[in-house]
This record gives structure tokens, sequence and C-alpha cells, in this order.
């Protein structure tokens, strides 16, 4: 990788007359930043304020090993390498200290030992440990022909692109808990830590053993000896959360390609957790540049194609599928920093999956030209690409973002896409090109689609919005007229308010109880979907929700406010999250006979179909008796089984309304276009 740096870097441009090479190595007693009593450090490099190189993160250790090289440019001598280290939190970075190291001091085409002593000035402690790397400064001669954008892609090196990079996949399923702890009214809720990544299971009331029966998945990475965590919280009525126990388990130690079971003991606490845990090895995660994108390769398309085509159905059932997606460029995007220039980087979310490119600097036009690739879990998970804009040591910020259900996705077609809002409901500005390809097996779609679907990694808590609440409220009201209306209709029907209509309500009575069967329901369901996809095919709009003009309200926050006020802003947020699911729900009926989403449409046509012919040549009671026995044995033929709703797991697969608008791909505005742009300049 080095060798290639090297290569890539003989052609910059004339300003840089240096090469500094930096092999960071390790670091020896650093700081504490976590409350476990250790830090997740990771190293910066910085040149006048900017950064040029951010190394992996090592979790969970105060005397790391990164072993990484990167090559940077450098103009002149007279300035200093700065050195700073972090440590990784969710939501921000700890400083850990800060070294530097002068570039006059260096020898030219001379590797020399640095070991540099961390420093804070704001910091009372006095030993921050120490920072162990090797420098080599060579000198930069020949004719320079590639732009200064270029060098900046070097810094997507092979280390950043390896520390991406998963290979294996880690489930676990939550079963029970025995003779846990008992707190009087208090509740019980497991926090699963594994790296950075975080799962919170459901809350449960008090019980000496409380049964969750939840799976999470979590990303696997082979050269990290991470240590899952496991803390059990009490949770009482005042909001007061207390540690009630934790236990670790090394996954480097467990057998892989098989379940675990095993039973954990709290540490000095009494009770043990009761669980499932498999190691497996992941495929289909990648990053590579245009030139070698794997369904490029005429070969290499046609195995993944086999794969997943009919006949391998039922051969490794979880592997749904295979994404491709090709990020080219963003065109026109929004000025974040105060020279009227962005930092821009893309990062790719599909589900849990997430995957970032390097960082384009100085630049509103970036153009990225890589290829990321997934394996998909679900054919009905929305891939979302962010764009932010790299801020030094602070958060980034946000510039764009758009979202792209798979089943939407047209193969092989290069596409512009208009950035919306962080809601997702308006355009923002700027435009980004991406290729997309998605391959999948249908079969272990339909069966993926009446199964629990992921659970996502744990996000901050929700804040009460009053715009939220609203649109909650006007949907609900929307569905509720609905049935409101129809019930009204058959009021009406029977006070006879028209003669017409109500004999014909009549007739229509009388002669549907005296003929139907229940074979009919499923079928009369299926005439829905036929009149519904008649209206698709024509063009006629179907009811669905337009989308909200009214301006962000600007919400104010106090701190300090009594408790009952905390009371209130619960239960408001509970009401809220409530009419939303009830909202979406709702929509979410109706979007599946609209046809909203082809592939579910399909699928339920299939399965209601299928229920026809049961329901039309099997009596009930058979069928009542079978679907009783299979509930009341499903626990004794699988003590470990996971209760679901096959009805409402597919359901959460459709789209509700506000989805919809979140979703939906706006068109490039004349400003947007770079087409038009140059037209108008000729």
């Amino acid at each position: 990788a080095l060798e290639e740096a090297n290569d890539c870097l003989s052609d910059l441009p004339s300003p840089f007359a240096y090469l500094l090479t930096i092999h960071l190595r390790e670091g020896r007693n650093l700081v504490i930043r976590d409350r476990c009593g250790t830090s997740d450090p990771y190293v910066k490099f910085k040149l006048n304020g900017k950064t040029l190189y951010k190394s992996k993160v090592v979790y969970k250790n105060l005397n790391p090993v990164w072993d990484e090289t990167v090559v940077l440019p450098i103009q002149t001598l007279d300035q200093k390498l700065w050195i700073k280290v972090y440590d990784r939190d969710l939501t921000s970075s700890d400083f850990m200290g800060s070294a530097s190291v002068a570039l006059t001091e260096l020898e030219l085409n001379r590797t020399t030992e640095q070991v540099l002593k961390l420093e804070d000035p704001n910091s009372l402690e006095d030993d921050m440990g120490v920072i162990v790397l090797n420098l080599s400064l060579g000198v930069k001669q020949g004719d320079f022909k590639r732009n200064s954008s270029f060098t900046r892609n070097v810094r997507l090196s092979e280390s950043l692109r390896k520390n991406q990079l998963w290979n294996g996949l880690v489930t676990i399923t939550l079963l029970e808990g025995k003779n846990m702890p008992r707190g009087g009214l208090a509740e019980i809720f497991i926090l699963l830590k594994l790296g950075d990544q975080r799962y919170k299971s459901k809350t449960l009331c008090k019980s000496a053993n409380p049964q969750w029966r939840e799976q999470f998945d979590f990303h696997y990475f082979s050269d990290r000896k991470d240590m899952l965590d496991i803390e059990v919280w009490r949770k009482d009525n005042k909001k007061h959360e207390e540690l009630l126990g934790t236990c670790h388990v090394d996954i480097t130690a467990l057998p892989t390609k098989q379940t675990n079971c095993l039973e954990l003991p709290l540490e000095k606490h009494p009770g043990s957790l009761l669980m499932l845990i498999a190691v497996a090895p992941c495929t289909g995660v990648s990053i590579s540049d245009l030139c070698v994108c794997p369904l490029g390769d005429p070969n290499e398309r046609q195995q993944i194609s086999q794969r997943y085509c009919i006949k391998n159905s039922f051969r490794d059932i979880k592997d749904i599928g295979f994404l491709q997606v090709k990020v080219l460029k963003a065109v026109d995007l929004m000025a974040a920093d105060f020279s009227g220039k962005s930092d821009p980087f893309c990062v790719l979310e599909l589900g849990n999956d997430m995957l970032q490119t390097h960082t384009v600097y100085k630049n509103l036009n970036p153009e990225w030209n890589k290829v990321f690739t997934f394996p998909i879990k679900d054919i009905h998970d929305v891939l979302e690409v962010t764009v932010f804009d790299e801020d030094g040591d602070k958060p980034p910020d946000f510039l764009g973002k758009v979202a792209i259900p798979l089943l939407s996705i047209r193969n092989g077609k290069q596409s512009c896409y208009t950035l919306k809002n962080k809601d997702l409901e308006r355009a923002s500005k700027g435009v980004i090109y991406l290729e997309l390809d998605v391959l999948f097996n249908p079969i272990k779609a339909s069966i993926r689609t009446f199964k629990p679907r992921e659970k996502r990694f744990t996000e901050e808590n929700r804040k009460f919005s009053k715009k939220i609440l609203s649109r909650n409220v006007d949907r609900v009201k929307k569905i509720t007229m609905a049935i409101w209306n129809t019930i009204q209709f058959l009021w009406s029907c029977f006070l006879w308010e028209s003669t017409v209509k109500s004999l014909i309500a009549f007739v229509v009575f009388v002669v549907t109880v005296w003929t139907v069967e229940l074979y009919m329901v499923p079928l009369a369901l299926l005439v829905l979907f036929a009149y519904n996809f008649s209206l698709v095919t024509t063009g006629k709009e179907l009811m669905g929700l337009d989308e909200d003009e009214d301006e962000d309200d600007k919400e104010s926050e106090k701190k300090g406010l009594i408790e009952r006020i905390h009371m209130v802003q619960e239960i408001i947020i509970a009401v809220q999250s409530i009419l939303e699911e009830i909202a979406s729900f709702g929509e979410r009926i109706k979007n599946t006979f609209n046809w909203t989403v082809p592939f579910l449409s399909v699928l339920a046509c299939l399965v209601l179909a299928a229920a026809t012919v049961v329901l039309y040549f099997i009596p009930l009671r058979y069928i009542v008796l079978i679907w009783g026995i299979n509930k009341f044995t499903k626990k004794l033929r699988n003590p470990y089984a996971i209760d679901n709703n096959e009805l409402l797991d597919f359901l959460s697969r459709v789209p509700s309304d506000v989805q919809k608008v979140q979703h939906a791909e706006l068109k490039p505005s004349s400003s947007s276009s770079p087409i038009r742009k140059k037209r108008s300049t000729l």
C-alpha cells in the first residue's frame, strides 16, 4: 500500500516539494477517559490547523498499537507537525493530549524514531503517556501534472479503508434473566456494547426471571480484540436509572460457525443472563475504485447472480442479496466554510451498515469515484446517502441527504438525486450522482418479509417537537375521519335517508349474507388490489399525504425545570409516539392496497390467492385447529423461539405516507443542472 501511495504521489502539483512518511506505531500509558477505566484512542495529524490524516480507533486500550503508514505532501519546512490524540465516544471526542515535531529538525532521506510526550495545558494530569512513531522526510522532484485535489484523496489510505470493513457478524439472542434482583416497581432493561456499537433491549416490568427473547446483530472486526459488555439497568417511575450488574464475553474466544448457549453470571451481584451467541463470517462488504468494481467484471457478476438465482433460494437463507453503489460526484453543494467552500465527504448507511468516502477539500463540486458494496439483509431497507462537511475537531456540518428504497433502484443507470434537508421533506442545495445495482433472491426476500425487522443501534432519545405532534394528530385525524364517514354512510342506509341508496344496500346485504363463503374474503381483497392496480396503471392518483409546508417551530430548551414539567413532557412524547404508530399503521394498510411498493403488493396478492385456495378446499375448523396446535406447541418445539406477528412484520416493510415523501426522488432544479449551466455559459 505504501509503494502504491508513493507511485500516486509521483504526480503531485508543483507547490509540494517534500514528502513526509509517517509510520504511527503505538501509544504507551495513555490517560483514562472512559468510566470503565480505559480509553478508545485514535490519532490526528495536523499541519497549519488542518487535519491531514486520522488513524483507526483502538478500543479499550491504554497501550494501543496502530502500525499505520501514511505519506503526506509538504510545501515548506517552516512549520510544525501536530500529533493529537482523542478518545472516541458516541457523541463527541475527549482530548487525551498532543505533541509536535518541527519539520526543520528532520534530516532528509533518513528515518528517525520519535517518542513524543503528550501534554495538555488545560489538564492537571502530569503524565499523559507517549506516542511512538517513525518519520522520514524526502525531496520530491520532477514534472507535476495533476491537480491538488488528488493529493487530498490519498487520505483514504489502505488502513482507513480496512478500518471501515467488517468481516464477521455476531448474532446475539437475549433470552431471559434468572434470579435477577428485584426493585419494587422498577423496570429492567439490558445494554449491550461491542466497540462503539450499542443496543438497548426492551424494558420489562419487575420479575425475577424476565423474558426478553430479542435478537441483535453486531459487526465483527477480526483485527480488534473487542469485549462484549453487557449491563443490566433498573429504571424507576422517577426516571432514575441504576446499574444492577455487568458481565463480559470475549468474542474472540468463542468458536465460529456455531451457536453458543451461555449463562453469564452478573459480576458482584446475584442473578445471571441466558443468551445465544453465534459468530459467523460476513462477505460482500468492500470499498474500491471505479476501475475494479465487483459487478464490472462479467465473471464476478455472473457468480454473484448465480448465488441469488431461484435454485439457490434455500441456501444461506439470511443472504438476501447484494448492493453495489457507485458514488461519482456532487454538484453545486452548500458552502459551509467562511472561504465560500466546503470539505465534503459522503456517508452511506444501509440499516446498521455504514461506510464512508474520503474527503475532497475546498470544493463545491467534489468527485469521489468510489464503489461501495453491501450485503442485503432485508430487501425493504432504505439506502441513505448523506453529504457532510468536515470541520476539523468539531462534528461535521450537514450538507444534504437522499433516501433510496432498494426496491426502487434502477440497475446500472446513473441517476442524479437532489439533496434534501435532514427531515428528507424539502430540497437542500446541490445534487449527487450515483449509480446503483441490486441483485437479490425474491424467495429469500419474501420469507424475510414475514420476520422481525433488524433492530437499529441505540440512538439519542427523541425530543418533543410541536411540529411532529401536530403532523401526527393530522394524520390520525384523516384516518379517523375516513372511518367515521364510512360508519355514517352505513348508518344513513339504516335510516333510509335516501330510498334508492338504502334499497340497494339492503339487497346487497341480503345477497351477501345468503351467498358469502369464507374464501370470498381474501378474494374480495384481491379485487381491491386489482382495482387500485388499474388506477395506478392508468396514472390516476390515489389518496396520499400532502407535504407539510409549515416551517419548523423554534423551540427553546430550559434547564432546571421541575419534575412535574418533566413528567408532562414525557407523557406528551409518549402520546406523540403513539399517534405516529397509529397513523403509520393505518397508512401502511392503505399503501399495501395502493401498490405503493409493487413487490409487497404482489407478495400480498400471492398470499391472498393461496389463502383463497386453502379456505376453499379446507374447512375453517381444521385451519383453526392447526393454528392453535402450532401456537400451543411452539414453545415446546423450540424453547428459545422469538415471538412475532407475521402480519405486523409484513406491514412494517410498507412505507407510511411520511416515508413516501421522504423517499420520493426530487427532480433537479434548473439552477442545479450542470448541463444548463454549460448552455447558459455558451
